[in-house]
């Protein structure tokens, strides 16, 4: 298993590398747009296998749900060019989040769960991975707590209905985590997770989530170590994995706080006798 991070300050390919090495971290991000020059873009592909880096996502981050055709037929065509990319450069996955039927690109509205959103996610996801036919990288969409897919079992249900082996998963347990249930029994909700997604998941986010005492429920993203999460039971079912599968730190506001939750995740990891996992 790798661990990866956002890196900062970098003005070349060598800088970028070396800033992960720095730090021991073993996956990236993709750190170019879309429309880099080809050049440039293959110097970075040489410099992440040179420095034993394995690219774990191209974003996508679009609605293609969006309730407005023309900007939803744009974020399926903006999907299609960077699951195209993530195939060229030979990423573990591209990722998206299956969109909103609201106005907010990730926001919850009444029609998410529904069955003819469910289809509606299928078509749009088939008409991407179609149009590439990627074959080193798989398209994947990342759990939400209120779009498909929002857990294990309805991502096993859109692979089912995706007849695709090209959609592949994409693990972000704290977003699942929408109910005080989930959030009271994390171990078990972790296992599940594993036991019914982890043998395809490609990159896996790490936050961290709690639960406050407001009324009437109120469920917020946390640094790591300063919530509910259960790391060390994510860490060795995620030993069992592929040695390339990607553990991803996300959505912290400074270098400090990414130091901090590192600092604290390698902790986590040397108490559970699971550094040899980690490449």
């Amino acid at each position: 298993m790798r661990l990866g991070a956002p890196v900062f300050n970098f003005n070349s390919p060598g800088e970028w590398a070396a800033a992960h090495a720095r730090k021991n971290l073993g996956a990236a991000y993709w750190p170019l747009a879309v429309d880099a020059p080809e050049a440039e873009r293959d110097a970075y592909v040489r410099a992440a296998a040179a420095n034993n880096l394995v690219i774990a996502e191209v974003g996508v981050w679009n609605n293609p749900l969006d309730p407005d055709p023309e900007k939803r037929e744009a974020a399926v065509r903006d999907a299609i060019a960077k699951l195209r990319l993530a195939d060229a450069v030979g990423a573990r996955c591209c990722v998206n989040i299956a969109g909103s039927r609201g106005a907010i690109w990730d926001g919850p509205h009444l029609l998410n769960l529904s069955e003819e959103t469910f289809g509606m996610i299928v078509k749009n996801t088939r008409e991407i991975i179609d149009a590439v036919k990627p074959v080193k990288t798989k398209y994947t969409l990342e759990t939400m707590p209120w779009i498909f897919p929002d857990g294990p079992e309805s991502y096993l249900r859109l692979m089912d209905a995706m007849e695709r082996d090209a959609f592949g998963v994409h693990m972000d347990i704290c977003n699942t985590v929408n109910s005080p249930e989930r959030y009271f029994k994390i171990t078990e909700f972790i296992d599940k997770n594993f036991d019914l997604l982890g043998g395809k998941a490609l990159s896996i986010h790490l936050k961290d989530i709690r639960l406050s005492q407001k009324l009437t429920v109120h469920l917020d993203e946390a640094l790591p170590g300063e919530g509910n999460m259960d790391f060390a039971r994510i860490f060795k079912r995620a030993a069992g994995l592929a040695p390339d599968t990607t553990l991803i730190i996300e959505h912290l506001h400074s270098n400090e706080d990414y130091a901090k939750a590192y600092a604290h995740l390698r902790g986590v990891i040397k108490s559970a006798g699971l550094e040899e996992y980690l490449v």
